[in-house]
């Protein structure tokens, strides 16, 4: 194995078996933000299972990640509450702005985009998250106010 960073989450399992496939790679995306391919192979043998059964089951459930995300995580809430109060616009104005897709992150890793179910705010709704601090009944036209408040926290932050 490659990387002793997982070898210290492994020693955590030392009987490991299929049922802690989970957790293993819960503790993987806590400890680098997503789960790569490397740190997939390197959970494949450590489980002695095979990839595409680890890959299978991380696609399915929606809280793993397969690409790095940004130094500014954006959650779009697109619930019921959020899309009739307009989370489709909302998307669009993100996408046209940082130029990404949900599930990406941009060139300068600065920003990721993620698209959640419900963000249980409903009466806040649209709602936008950014590294855990929550943007209530956002508009195209904040949401432009939102993002250069973190690009000028990030300008301030690079210069000291």
């Amino acid at each position: 194995m490659s990387n002793p960073a997982l070898e210290k989450i492994f020693t955590k399992y030392p009987c490991a078996s299929r049922e802690n496939l989970i957790p293993l790679l819960q503790d993987v995306q806590e400890k680098d933000g997503y789960l790569s391919e490397e740190s997939i192979r390197d959970i494949s043998r450590y489980l002695k299972l095979p990839s595409s059964k680890i890959y299978g089951v991380a696609t399915f459930y929606n809280q793993f990640r397969f690409h790095p995300i940004g130094k500014f995580h954006l959650q779009l809430c697109r619930g019921t509450a959020c899309h009739v109060n307009g989370s489709a616009k909302l998307l669009e104005a993100v996408r046209k702005i940082l130029k990404i897709e949900p599930g990406q992150t941009t060139k300068d890793k600065m920003w990721s985009l993620e698209t959640v179910a419900c963000m249980g705010a409903c009466g806040l709704s649209p709602v936008i998250c950014v590294n855990g601090e929550f943007h209530a009944k956002v508009t195209p036209k904040s949401l432009i106010k939102i993002l250069d408040q973190y690009r000028v926290q990030e300008a301030g932050h690079a210069g000291k």
